[in-house]
This record gives structure tokens, C-alpha cells and sequence, in this order.
């Protein structure tokens, strides 16, 4: 949507629609105001217009004309003015080695140079610094290829710069290199002034000190030869390295367009996730018309018509109708789920039999899907704890090898054979190239985003890259029972009625009173009864007591039901079913008393069926080592029944909220290092004390925003992946840091010459270059290989 600004110099109305406005005035006869931007529009200007509804209307632009034709009910209702106002976003940047940079808008990272990025994870339009930099590539290649050719020529047996002279072969080569030097490498020389200017020592410090010296260099050899000692001067001409200059550059741009590109491909799970939710949604309006609507114009409250076999564009609540959804976006369940008024939907899952109209509750940004979203562009900006050590070290590495550089210049220089400021200057020179830390850089963020990308495809969400490594490091698993090892949809098992009570008249009594109650066991309890056929009564005076059970009146008379603790406070005496209920406990069974008028009246079961795959997860989880303990509010013989079954280590039960979190501690101060894994509201404070909290997607929000992964299938088996992808990315890195390290640490020496008494030889500046980018390839290569990972 165009918006509308008031201009403080000029005072005349402004809109965002890239159309200038200056010549309008204010309405006259001759006049309209363009529904879409509210900007003056004169008639009979060649100005787009439209007949909508019998009634004319005329834009300032082609793009106000083809937004009110695609919606017309949203301008022309005054919708699009009650967006701005409540939802007025400006998107923000920042920096992928700098996190702590954030700003409105594009730009450049003060600390290091580097291009902002979106905090959403996905650009608008095309990524422009790929774009600039591929062109500066393609430049420097074009210039390298024929500075190679006229260098290396002879070498080969191409003796090209003795047919054109060698006064003609160095101009040449200063009227190639100069374009590159100047333009194509103006980017890294800003960012590696920009280092200098602030402190914050990086690679670009040495890109920029190692170009400047072989280019400048050799610029002052080509002009003023004379200024050279005779026995600096080869033929008459000092040496010069602007091919160096050129082939480090071109290297460079290689590395940094690998890793847009990679950049762009670990964007590609972000893509998937939007993709999920259609580009447009069906408007009901208010006179009962309906039309195909663009997303971004649908705000809550707006009623929304979706067919079958049509993606639910947002969060909303079902008004009419009926059908069956598949939530396996959210649920990973692949059996759809029944909706019907009243019910939930949510945007991205499919409509698959019945046409239903929706009221649109959450829409833009607050939709899960929008949510799910967030995290993972979250993650990808994250950086792993590890990398501050990679941070730390480079910041000491620069300013050394720049002290290497120029101790390798003057030992050279003083020392070494004639001519010496020619072997000095090769050799501050290659110490300056190769030690560039390119790969450095990239070591972490690229293990990061990718594995984090990768996670995103197999249902495990990384919020923080922090929490991707610490789950490597974790030993102890604690776990929820109810929707973590449980499915989390409770079914009525046993109906145990008393002697003096039939079947029915219970089931009766129970779907009765459990109809006021929004507890998952009493829906549980209320369908079953339905289905059954049992007479569903009115219940007077319903009331739910907190951690015991219901209490309300039928037909007059007073009815319990709820566990032992309530039957004891309203002094019924179950002791004669005690061995009964044991028993169904002993089988993982939730058991329930009902009493009518202050005497038993009978006794219902209710289970909540363990996940298939439970069992198999927790299996995986001991053969990695870990301890699985069970944290769970339900009764102490239940969650053992549960726990026997699946081979969990501990179980602690009949455990509130505050007591989730006190064990979490008490396990961390044991020297544990330990997961939380839940999906309640209950789950929050443990999963947030937690060293990684794992949500369950099927869960509350707050448990989603309290952990650092959030498992999208809602089962046991995401943590196994989870920790897969953990210790995949953390060698990953290990082995990236080796890349970088092991290039600089064997490359410094031998380019300050320490191998010349041997060799006779000195390394020259375009092979440091040539292994300076290696080390670069090399680490994104590497990174790019937890794209396959099988998790």
C-alpha cells in the first residue's frame, strides 16, 4: 500500500507510489482524489481510470489503478487508512557479522562494512549487493584474464609483451588494473577503511593494505621508473604486480558471491514457509458480494470464505460450516482434524472437504505461520557462542600479521639480496594476502545458516544459534507427559458404574456435567458419552475446582467428580474401589470418582495414547547418552505406568510449574546440561531455565516463545534430530575453523620467506592470493554439506 506523507517544506501531500506529485494542487472542479493514495488528481490529463460500481474513479499512477482494481472494497471502505494506522511497520536491517546492528531500512554496517540484511530473512525483490557484486566480478575476470596472459605469457612460450614492447605492456596492465582497483574493489576498501577508522581489525583490513600496497606499488614503478635504483630495474623497468592486484581482487569477489548465493539458498526454507500461505484470500463483504482479495489487505475481523482444497490464508475462528483440515504443517499428524463453528483454523493448512467461512483473527505478522517464520530468520542472524572465540582471535590476528608483514619488509630490506625493496615489498605484500582471514568470517555464520535452513526442512526450529550448540553439549532430557509422549488427545477407556447404577445413567451423569468444561479430559469424557447415546442433561450451579475436578447439580441433585482428593474433602468414602483404580493406574490410565448426593455412584477411566513414535525416539536418545526423566502434573502411578512402558530413567510427578523449573536447577547444579522438552503454558518456566528449551509446535505460544527450538511435528523424534543437527553443525564449524587457521598458520612463513634459503624461491602474491580464496571455498563448501545432512 502507497503511503501518504506530508512534505514540512513544501506542505503539499506526498505518497509512496514513486509518482511525483508536485504539479497537483488542491481539489477544483476540474479534480478527484485518488482513492488509493489520497493524492489530487486533475481530470483529463491521460491520468488510468476505472467504473466500479457505475461510479468513475481516477488515479495518479498505473500502480494506484491496479491496486484498487485487485480490492476495491478495501480503499473505498476506508480499510487500507485503519491498516496504517494500526500497523504501521518499517522494515528493519541488520548485520550478518555485526547482530548488535540494527537500523531502519538498508545500509552498510559501521563496525565492519558489510551489507545490512533483512531481519525477516527474505529481501524484497532481488538482493542488490549480489547483483553489484556479480558485476564487479565479471569486471575484474575481464580484466585478470588478459593481465594473466600478458604476465604469465612468456612463461609458457607466449612471448606477447616482446611483440608489443615492454614500455606498452606495463601501460597496459596500469589501464586494465586501474578500472578494478578503483571501481570494482571501492566496496572492500570502504569496509577496510571503515575497520581501521573504528578499531574493529578484519579481513578487509588486510584485503585493503594488500591491494593498496601491490597496486600502488606498481603504479609509482610504471610512472616514475626512475626514481629506482639501477639494480631494482629490469630492462629499464622496475617491477610491477597489478595482475596480483587484479587476481586478488577477481578471488575475492569469487568468495563473496559464493557466499550471497549461500546466503540466498539458506533463505530458500523462509521461502517454503511463506509459500505455504496463498497470495490471496475470499473477501465476504458486508453486503454479502465476495471477491478474491490480496493477503496483505485483509485485516482481523474480515470474513473470509475458503473452499475445498484452498490453504487457510490466516488464523481465524470457523462461523459456518464444516470440514476436515490438514494441520500436518503444525501437528506433523496426517490424519486431518475436524472443524466445525467455532474451532480453530490455522493459516498455511489445507481446507480438504467442506466449504467453511472464517473471521479472521490474526493476520500479517501475529499468524503462526508468520511466527514460524520469524524464528528461523532469527536463527540465521544468530551467532554460536564459538564464534566469539573466532571473533576474538582475529581481532589479535590482524594487527599481528600486519606486524609480520612489515617486520618480513624490512628484514628483506636490510638483509636480504638486490634486489632488496623488491624481495621487501613481495614479501609484505604476500604476508598481506595470504593472511587475509576470508574464511575466518564465514567459518561460523555459514555452518549456522545452513544447518539452521536444514533444521527448518525437517520440522526443527532454531530460534538462537546459541541453543544449536549448547544441545550438543546436553546429557539430561526432561520431558512433559501429556502432548510430549502422549498424543494430548485424552479418550474414555472404562466405565465402572456402582452396584445401584447402570452404565447409562453414568455415562449420563459424567457427559452432563463435564459439558460446561473446556478441560481436554472433559471433552474427552463429553464426546464419549455422546457418542454412546447417553441423555446429556442441564447442569446448575457448574463449577470447576482447580487440580480436583467439576461439581454442579442435576435434576436437583448435587454431583462429584474428580480424583481422591475431592472425594476425601467432600468426605465420600471410594475406599472400597482403591485396588480398582490402582489398577487402572498401573495402566497409564487417568481415573475419575463420581459421586451424586454425597455417595459413589461409580468410576470412569480416561488415557491419553502414547505417540508412535515415543517409544523409538527415546530409544535413540539412550544410545546417545542421554538421561530421560519425566516432569509431569498427573498422578504419581499414572506417569510411572507411562514411564515403565517407554524405559524413562526418572519420573517426578504430581509436579506444578514451579517445580518443572526447581528440578531443571537442581539438575544444572549437579553439572548437567539439560533439555526441556514441553508444550504447555505450564512447560514455560522450565523450558526457559532450561540450558536449551525444546517446544513442542502443537503447543501454547508461550511455550513456543519460552524455548530456543521449537520441534514443527510436536514429537520425541525432533529432539533426536535436534541433536543430530546440533553435533553435525559444531564439527562443521571445528572444521571450518580449521580450514581458515591452518591456511594462515602454514601460509604467513612461507610468504615472509622463511623457505628462501632452501628454495630459493618467494611465494608471489597472486598464488597467496590463489590460496587465500582456496581457504574461502573451502569453508563454504564444507558448510554446504549440512545441507544433506539426514536427520
Amino acid at each position: 500500500m502507497s503511503e501518504t506523507t506530508i512534505d514540512s517544506k513544501s506542505n503539499e501531500k506526498t505518497c509512496g507510489c514513486g509518482h511525483d506529485h508536485a504539479h497537483e494542487g488542491g481539489i477544483t472542479p476540474d479534480s478527484v482524489i485518488d482513492p488509493v493514495c489520497g493524492m489530487t488528481v486533475k481530470l483529463g490529463a491521460g491520468k488510468p481510470h476505472l467504473t466500479h460500481e457505475g461510479k468513475e474513479y481516477h488515479f495518479c499512477n498505473p500502480k494506484c489503478h491496479a491496486k484498487f482494481e485487485a480490492d476495491p472494497f478495501f480503499y473505498l471502505s476506508g480499510a487500507n487508512k485503519r491498516k496504517a494506522k494500526a500497523a504501521p511497520k518499517t522494515a528493519m536491517y541488520t548485520c550478518p557479522m555485526d547482530p548488535e546492528i540494527v537500523q531502519e531500512g538498508p545500509g552498510t554496517c559501521p563496525i565492519c562494512g558489510m551489507a545490512l540484511e533483512p531481519m525477516d530473512g527474505v529481501p524484497e525483490g532481488e538482493n542488490h549487493e549480489l547483483v553489484d557484486f556479480t558485476r564487479r566480478l565479471w569486471v575484474s575476470i575481464a580484466a585478470a584474464i588478459p593481465l594473466l596472459i600478458l604476465t604469465m605469457g612468456p612463461m609458457v612460450g607466449l612471448p606477447i609483451r616482446h611483440w608489443i614492447g615492454e614500455n606498452i605492456a606495463v601501460w597496459i596492465e596500469l589501464a586494465l588494473a586501474t578500472p578494478v582497483v578503483l571501481w570494482a574493489a571501492f566496496p572492500f576498501f570502504e569496509r577496510g577503511w571503515m575497520s581501521l577508522r573504528t578499531g574493529n581489525y578484519n579481513m578487509w583490513t588486510l584485503i585493503m593494505l594488500g591491494v593498496g600496497a601491490a597496486f600502488g606499488f606498481s603504479v609509482v614503478a610504471t610512472v616514475a621508473p626512475q626514481i629506482f635504483p639501477p639494480e631494482v630495474l629490469m630492462g629499464g623497468h622496475a617491477p610491477v604486480y597489478f595482475e596480483a592486484a587484479v587476481v586478488i581482487i577477481a578471488l575475492v569477489f569469487v568468495g563473496q558471491v559464493l557466499e550471497l548465493r549461500a546466503r540466498e539458498r539458506t533463505g530458500d526454507a523462509i521461502r517454503a514457509l511463506l509459500d505455504l500461505a496463498p497470495k490471496k484470500a475470499r473477501r465476504i463483504n458486508a453486503d454479502g458480494s465476495e471477491y478474491d482479495a490480496p493477503l496483505e489487505n485483509i485485516l482481523s475481523g474480515d470474513k473470509l470464505r475458503v473452499r475445498p482444497g484452498e490453504s487457510v490464508p490466516v488464523d481465524g475462528v470457523v462461523l459456518e460450516g464444516k470440514t476436515n483440515i490438514d494441520e500436518s504443517l503444525i501437528t506433523g499428524e496426517p490424519v486431518p482434524v475436524e472443524k466445525t463453528i467455532g474451532a480453530s483454523v490455522t493459516g498455511g493448512t489445507i481446507n480438504k472437504n467442506g466449504s467453511i467461512i472464517i473471521e479472521a483473527k490474526k493476520v500479517g505478522d501475529q499468524t503462526m505461520l508468520a511466527k514460524i517464520v520469524a524464528m528461523v530468520a532469527a536463527a540465521q542472524r544468530s551467532r554460536a557462542p564459538i564464534q566469539g572465540l573466532a571473533d576474538k582471535v582475529a581481532g589479535y590476528f590482524v594487527p599481528t600479521v600486519v606486524g609480520v608483514a612489515v617486520i618480513a619488509f624490512f628484514v628483506w630490506l636490510f638483509v636480504g639480496p638486490q634486489p632488496a625493496i623488491v624481495f621487501a615489498t613481495i614479501a609484505g605484500v604476500s604476508v598481506l594476502i595470504i593472511a587475509c582471514p576470508c574464511a575466518l568470517g564465514l567459518a561460523t555464520p555459514m555452518s549456522v545458516m545452513t544447518a539452521t535452513g536444514r533444521g527448518a526442512q525437517a520440522g526443527v526450529l532454531v530460534r538462537e544459534a546459541e541453543a544449536l550448540e549448547r544441545m550438543a553439549e546436553v546429557d539430561v532430557v526432561i520431558v512433559d507427559k501429556t502432548g510430549t509422549l502422549t498424543q494430548g488427545q485424552p479418550h474414555l477407556t472404562d466405565i465402572l458404574p456402582a452396584p445401584e447404577v447402570d452404565e447409562e445413567q453414568l455415562l449420563s451423569i459424567v457427559g452432563s456435567l463435564e459439558s460446561g468444561s473446556e478441560h481436554p479430559l472433559a471433552e474427552a469424557i463429553f464426546e464419549a458419552a455422546k457418542e454412546k447415546g447417553a441423555q446429556i442433561q442441564s447442569v446448575d450451579g457448574f463449577e470447576a475446582i482447580t487440580g480436583k475436578g467439576v461439581a454442579g447439580s442435576i435434576e436437583g441433585k448435587a454431583v462429584l467428580l474428580g480424583n481422591q482428593a475431592l472425594m476425601d474433602g467432600a468426605k465420600v468414602d471410594v475406599a472400597a474401589m482403591a485396588d480398582a483404580a490402582n489398577e487402572l493406574r498401573s495402566k497409564g490410565k487417568t481415573v475419575m470418582f463420581v459421586a451424586v448426593e454425597g455417595q459413589y455412584a461409580g468410576m470412569i477411566a480416561v488415557a491419553d495414547p502414547i505417540k508412535p513414535t515415543t517409544k523409538q525416539a527415546i530409544d535413540e536418545l539412550h544410545r546417545q547418552g542421554l538421561k530421560v526423566v519425566m516432569a509431569t502434573g498427573d498422578n504419581e502411578a499414572t506417569a510411572k505406568a507411562v514411564a515403565e512402558q517407554l524405559g524413562i530413567d526418572e519420573v517426578y510427578a504430581d509436579v506444578l510449574p514451579e517445580g518443572k523449573k526447581d528440578l531443571v536447577e537442581a539438575f544444572r547444579a549437579k553439572g548437567h546440561k539439560v533439555a526441556v522438552a514441553g508444550d504447555g503454558v505450564n512447560d514455560a518456566p522450565a523450558l526457559a531455565a532450561a540450558d536449551v528449551g525444546l517446544a513442542m509446535g502443537t503447543g501454547a505460544d508461550v511455550a513456543v516463545e519460552s524455548a530456543g527450538i521449537t520441534l514443527l511435528k510436536g514429537d520425541l523424534v525432533g529432539i533426536v534430530r535436534a541433536r543430530k543437527l546440533s553435533k553435525a553443525t559444531i564439527n562443521n564449524i571445528k572444521q571450518n575453523l580449521f580450514f581458515a587457521f591452518a591456511y594462515n598458520t602454514i601460509g604467513v612463513p612461507i610468504a615472509a620467506g622463511v623457505l628462501f634459503p632452501l628454495t630459493g624461491a618467494l611465494l608471489s602474491p597472486m598464488l597467496a592470493a590463489a590460496a587465500m580464496s582456496l581457504s574461502s571455498v573451502s569453508v563454504i563448501s564444507n558448510a554446504l554439506r549440512l545441507r544433506g545432512l539426514k536427520l
